[in-house]
């Protein structure tokens, strides 16, 4: 990438996309919010992993870590609102020991990270590694009682051998908070004194762990140093930077995953002697079209990214070609190809995917109400409450009076208690009725034809394509994504006073023509990621 200069920089536009030709407005420069409170988030699964990777090199063994959660969706959310339990920090120590000592079973592999073989401790390349390594650890230079503490460490730990020593701080350092948490508490903003804005070194942490889910790299820590990560143009510069790499494409991959829910296709289980088209390699391949299909939209075409939910092509191997029943003849069990989905059937984009119709199906029946529970809490953030603690939830099962599933679930809302939240769930939920357990198109529901009408808030529809085209064309779909991709941003919901920035955020997304990495740039560069609240005892 070309590196432009400050003057440059203040010249272009602030919008994202190769900035669409327009110019950068010194009195707006960004979206404008009231930010909420710092948190303070622990590093997740993927991201611990990756930070290491980055330092110790791709054959780095698996290490036990404590399972990430996603309350609300996301991880980064269960990072900052779940305490670390005992075992976590166990499984910490038990994964700075275990790569410790890996690291230093072979003399070349720890020379080579450290950068010599020092016959003593006072060797400069000692404090040299030390530096280098605490400030791509802890993603910030070490301060100088950090930098004496691991020092003190090395000389009582060595007895006479400098390996010993390194060793040890090497094992503590991995396991201390300024590595597992992200401590990004801000400081005085000079031109907005009722906030904080977040320093150059929590700028560079924030940006790379939401456009690579990664630690910063070199560069990016350089631009800290240099204190270029506090303006708007300067953020900008960076993050255009990290959207081109690979590194961008996994972290957004990785931020679908979890809005979508993919992670559920590895626990998925179908009987094959209900289900013939079930296999063991199926869920992967249903998990793999989804990742092409973003992949496409975002980065391949930059693309509108409602088209996920309605574009009539997707990609599929064998195995879904032959589900889906379409022609794919160069497709193979591992080999994907793009194909255009027949006109003639109700099958366009995500919500009639394989990889939604399963995750939203229970294991031998069809399930309205999650699939349109899906719809309302991931696609449009509403709340769907749980049922009361009291209230049978099972469906009566198929009789003489009910045969297919919608007409039990129907006898089922007749329950007043149960009432409310299935009129709200059930009827989109039912436009996928033409749809089996594993995705499979289906005419009949126990031997009964299947009515698979329904509709969305008062708007009737007749099958699950026109959903999908209303809802790709529905503005709080993009609203909710905006919201989604924000807290996934900041790892916590948002709240009531970050209002505007969304709204504003959503506005400059559906300028861009709904495209996702304007998306996240506008995002970066807005006051709702770069800027905190006060704390209450600043002054």
């Amino acid at each position: 990438m070309r590196t432009l200069g400050a003057s440059t920089l203040i010249a272009i536009a602030l919008c994202a996309g190769a900035c669409r030709g327009e110019v950068f407005d010194p009195e707006s420069p960004v979206v404008a919010s009231d930010p909420a409170a710092a948190v303070l988030p622990r590093l997740t699964a993927l991201q611990y992993r990756n930070s290491l990777l980055d330092i110790f090199g791709s054959e780095l063994p698996i290490l036990p870590t404590p399972a990430d959660t996603n309350p609300y969706l996301f991880y980064s959310i269960g990072a900052t609102s779940t305490e670390l339990s005992e075992l976590g920090a166990q499984q910490y120590a038990d994964a700075a020991a275990q790569l410790s000592d890996w690291l230093f079973a072979e003399t070349s592999r720890w020379t080579a990270t450290v950068g010599c073989q020092p016959e003593t401790l006072e060797d400069p390349c000692v404090r040299a590694f030390l530096k280098d390594f605490g400030l791509r650890l802890f993603r910030r230079p070490l301060q100088p009682d950090e930098e004496a503490k691991w020092m003190s460490v090395m000389v009582e730990t060595e007895r006479g051998v400098p390996a010993r020593g390194l060793r040890f701080a090497i094992y503590g350092m991995l396991q201390s908070p300024q590595f597992l948490y992200r401590s990004e508490l801000g400081e005085p903003d000079p031109l907005d004194t009722d906030h904080y804005r977040y320093t150059s070194f929590e700028m560079a942490e924030r940006l790379s762990f939401l456009l690579w889910n990664r630690a910063p790299d070199r560069d990016l820590l350089a631009a800290a140093a240099r204190n270029e990560l506090v303006e708007p143009a300067q953020v900008y510069e960076q993050a255009m930077r990290l959207l081109e790499s690979d590194n961008a494409q996994a972290a957004v991959q990785d931020f679908f995953s979890q809005y979508l829910d993919l992670g559920g296709l590895d626990a998925l289980e179908r009987d094959p002697a209900r289900y013939p088209a079930s296999t063991p390699t199926l869920p992967s391949a249903m998990k793999t079209e989804i990742r092409l299909l973003v992949d496409d939209l975002v980065f391949r075409r930059d693309a509108d990214i409602r088209e996920l939910l309605s574009s009539r092509r997707t990609f599929v191997n064998k195995e879904l070609a032959a589900l889906y029943g379409v022609d794919a003849p160069l497709a193979s069990e591992v080999a994907f190809v793009a194909v255009d989905l027949p006109e003639d059937r109700e099958r366009a984009g995500f919500l009639t995917s394989a990889a939604f119709l399963s995750l939203n199906g229970h294991e031998t029946d069809t399930s309205p109400t999650l699939r349109g529970k899906f719809i309302r809490e991931r696609l449009l953030c509403e709340l769907v409450p749980p049922p009361p603690p009291d209230v049978d939830t099972q469906v009566v099962p198929p009789s003489e009076e009910v045969h297919t599933l919608r007409e039990r679930l129907e006898q089922h809302r007749a329950n007043p208690t149960c009432a409310s939240c299935h009129a709200l769930i059930d009827p989109p939920g039912f436009l996928f009725e033409g749809f089996d357990s594993l995705g499979v198109a289906r005419t009949e529901d126990n031997g009964y034809p299947i009515d698979h009408s329904g509709g969305l808030d008062g708007v009737p529809l007749a099958n699950a394509q026109e959903l999908a085209d209303l809802l790709a064309a529905d503005e709080r779909v993009s609203a909710c994504m905006v919201k989604q991709l924000y807290r996934h941003a900041n790892g916590r919901l948002d709240q009531a006073r970050e209002g505007r920035v969304l709204r504003e955020l959503d506005a400059r997304f559906a300028a861009s023509g709904y495209r996702f990495k304007d998306l996240l740039l506008e995002l970066a560069l807005s006051d709702g990621f770069r800027k905190l609240a006060k704390p209450e005892n600043a002054q």
